[in-house]
């Protein structure tokens, strides 16, 4: 239905636009499709201002666009973002992209490397290589930077390659088994091809023992022959220790030896000293790290404000290393810390953005010894709110190193040689201002979703102990608190200098997600509102409701798909999750290469030295760094999760016929995915091997309703499994369901049924065959 005033019978209808500047005694309205095609067009986020702006819209015209672009919104038209709005899978104006092939006319085609899965298939990209390149351009395999032309050609998005980051290998990770005939066959360690085997001549197995983890690259074998592999490099024996890690290492081009130069320059490093310095070595500044911890990057202080002004206030101090005085733009160091991004954290090995003499020795605030350091003093009032703050550069000398179990018995009691002089004049100070910061976090609300992380202990070899879930305590509140706020003054710092920064932003989640999220609440009976812009207030209200209930994991856990991925910009839409209008991350300069770039900012905005943010360092180029850093981000986030799943598989490799209690953790037409509650392993379920039903997929309620039983597996379902094969090296675990599902009344509507093959024995069969076939492809 038309919005009441508009001309328009509806939205593709042609509406003559209003002249500009000519006055009209009614609102009018352009179509549906010049609005979205100017969305499309335009460079960046476009508001209701620009839109009204460019069709001469004015008065009560506005108030029908606001309303109109509501409804494109929640169909799917145009996409909603903090700004403004976006043409759906609007992509970033710099990213880094993968070039996969040529398209018919043979002009190189990529994708983005950081692709979000839920946005659906990743666009093709059109490459433009300039002639600068020479011999020495780009081609197929490539990891380049594009900067996006603001229009498309032929309907395709297009980018011009800004700089080439490294010629991807077309090599294939894998397992080598010797067979009888003195060639071998090597199997693939991908989850998605994990029954994939390619064969070895024996020529190319020479010095490959059995068992051995080595890169391969496909070749041509004859026609209806087996296909043919050449083995390219042996990674290692799979058995040993930190092979789990290094599988993703290699799989993923994760880069792990230092070059040279960068060895070089960091072994030559020399102490700071304090020229240009503040002296703050007398303030009993503390780093609470975990008990693990190797590098001790921030530390902190709190004491009463002794200003009557302010009653019951508190003055913060957080210190963080100060690299930027080691690590000079453009230096090696800097080059490789770049192409790194940030360090990967792996259950038995760290891969290091800086060299262990700059991480590990002259930027590790350790106890009893001078470091230089960048720190922010912040005033805050009795209710948390921060008031003013100051940075400095300064050296500082740690009074103590303590973990946060440490710390928090101290609070709690339970004091030792260390914590017991540091008790009254450190401690309880810090925790009293931790409770002011949570007044103000409570007023702010950011997004509060309880999702324990569970931590991997290994044996000496390197393969599972055990998997447990650290208890939460008060002091890793208190250091993220602390952290979010020197975050925070120093966005707000960087913005009121008018420098140029990288911003930690985090988008509000799409129309689509929110919709997808209100119809499934509807199931639960949960109301999700539907007026103006989404809050991360609104998500917390239903947490709430199902806080200790049954439901609370499922609503945790969709709620969580809900939300976007936050990421580096040098564009500002502030952080939904925090709920913060600015948001920069300062705090931890030797893992996160956006880290230094705020420090180097800071250094310049302010002056504290010579070493600071380079001036042609524009909005633009750090656009560029940004686009980089996240997708370096998202690559050691995938090959943590990898890691992970595949020490676990390790653990469950000789389980196989045990019984496990899971929880239902995702659903799709083809089966059911499973978290195993004991070590929060994953596992599939195929659809096959559930009963003998025909089962239709509610993706709404997220669950597989029987047709004939009314039997239902739906996301969040405690239910029991059995382990029924597991794939160590690809990481991979199938299971079966050997408990009854919830019972609904048997649908009517056969629409979107999967048919299962009749099963009369559990414990196998054809169909089992083919479900197993149908798994190990993902």
């Amino acid at each position: 239905m038309p919005h009441p005033g508009s001309r328009r019978q509806n939205r593709n209808s042609l509406v003559p636009r209003k002249p500009r500047n000519t006055a009209a005694s009614e609102p009018s309205l352009p179509s549906r499709d010049d609005i979205v095609a100017f969305i499309a067009r335009s460079r960046g986020r476009v508001g209701k201002r620009e839109i009204a702006r460019e069709f001469g819209l004015s008065g009560a015209d506005k108030i029908a666009l606001k309303h109109l672009l509501d409804e494109f919104a929640e169909e799917g038209a145009v996409q909603r973002t903090r700004k403004g709005f976006n043409a759906p899978g609007a992509l970033p104006s710099s990213l880094v992209a993968d070039i996969t092939g040529r398209d018919r006319d043979g002009e190189l085609v990529a994708v983005p490397s950081d692709w979000n899965e839920d946005a659906g298939k990743p666009p093709s990209i059109l490459v433009v290589v300039p002639k600068r390149f020479g011999g020495a351009a780009p081609g197929v395999g490539s990891r380049v930077l594009l900067r996006m032309a603001d229009g498309a050609s032929d309907h395709r998005p297009t980018g011009r390659v800004i700089k080439l980051i490294e010629r991807l290998r077309q090599r294939i990770l894998g397992v080598f088994r010797r067979l009888p005939n003195g060639e071998g066959e090597v199997v693939s360690i991908e989850k998605r091809n994990a029954d994939r085997k390619l064969a070895v001549r024996a020529d190319d197995a020479s010095g490959v023992e059995d068992g051995d983890l080595v890169s391969i690259e496909p070749l041509r074998g004859s026609r209806g022959g087996p296909p043919l592999a050449r083995i390219v490099e042996r990674v290692g024996k799979v058995g040993s220790e930190k092979a789990i890690s290094m599988i993703a290492i290699h799989a993923h081009d994760i880069p792990y030896v230092f070059r040279k130069d960068t060895l070089e320059e960091a072994e030559a490093a020399r102490p700071a000293t304090m020229s240009g310095r503040e002296d703050w070595r007398r303030l009993p500044l503390i780093t609470i790290d975990p008990a693990d911890a190797k590098d001790h990057d921030d530390a902190v202080h709190a004491e009463p404000d002794a200003d009557p002004a302010n009653p019951g206030g508190h003055v913060l101090t957080v210190a963080i290393a100060d690299v930027a005085a080691y690590v000079r733009p453009d230096s090696p160091l800097d080059r490789e810390a770049l192409i790194r991004g940030n360090s990967v954290y792996f259950p038995d090995r760290v891969v290091p953005m800086l060299p262990e003499r700059i991480s590990n020795d002259l930027c590790s605030l350790r106890p009893d010894e001078n470091r230089p350091a960048l720190a922010v003093r912040m005033i805050i009032a009795a209710d948390g709110r921060k008031l003013r703050h100051s940075f400095h550069r300064v050296m500082m000398r740690s009074a103590a190193k303590l973990s946060y179990a440490q710390a928090q018995r101290a609070v709690n009691g339970d004091t030792d040689e260390i914590t017991g002089p540091l008790l009254e004049p450190v401690l309880r100070p810090l925790w009293a201002a931790h409770a002011a910061l949570k007044l103000e976090r409570g007023e702010r609300g950011p997004l509060d979703l309880d999702l324990p992380e569970r931590k991997i202990l290994l044996k000496p070899s390197g393969m599972v102990d055990r998997v447990l879930v650290p208890e939460r305590l008060d002091a890793h509140r208190l250091i993220e608190e602390f952290m979010i706020l020197a975050n925070v003054a120093a966005a707000e710092t960087l913005e009121a200098k008018k420098t140029p920064l990288v911003y930690r932003v985090h988008d509000e989640p799409s129309m689509e997600k929110v919709i997808a999220l209100r119809e499934f609440l509807r199931t639960l009976d949960i109301p999700l509102s539907k007026q103006g812009a989404m809050r991360a207030s609104q998500f917390n209200a239903v947490l709430q409701q199902v806080e200790g209930t049954d439901n609370a994991h499922l609503v945790n856990d969709v709620v969580l798909r809900s939300q976007s991925q936050a990421e580096y910009s040098a564009d500002n839409i502030g952080h939904f999750g925090l709920n913060l209008r600015r948001y920069a991350h300062f705090t931890s300069p030797i893992r996160r290469y956006s880290d230094l770039i705020v420090h180097r900012a800071l250094i310049r905005a302010l002056h504290l030295g010579d070493d600071g943010l380079p001036a042609d360092m524009t909005p633009a180029a750090l656009n560029e760094v940004a686009a980089r850093i996240s997708a370096c981000e998202r690559r050691a986030m995938t090959a943590e999760r990898e890691t992970i799943d595949r020490l676990i598989a390790h653990f469950l490799a000789d389980k196989v016929g045990e019984i496990f209690q899971g929880r239902v953790s995702g659903v799709i037409k083809s089966g059911l995915f499973v978290k195993l509650l004991e070590t929060g392993a994953d596992g599939y379920v195929p659809a096959a091997t559930i009963g003998h039903d025909y089962y239709r997929f509610e993706e709404e309620a997220h669950q597989l309703v029987g047709a004939a039983t009314g039997e239902s597996f739906q996301l969040g379902d405690t239910v029991s499994v059995k382990l029924v094969e597991a794939a160590p090296f690809a990481g991979a675990l199938r299971f079966e369901i050997v408990s009854d599902g919830g019972r609904q009344r048997p649908p009517g509507r056969r629409t979107g049924m999967v048919k299962r093959p009749r099963i009369t024995d559990r414990k196998g069969s054809g169909a089992r065959r083919k479900a197993r076939s149908q798994w190990s492809k993902g």
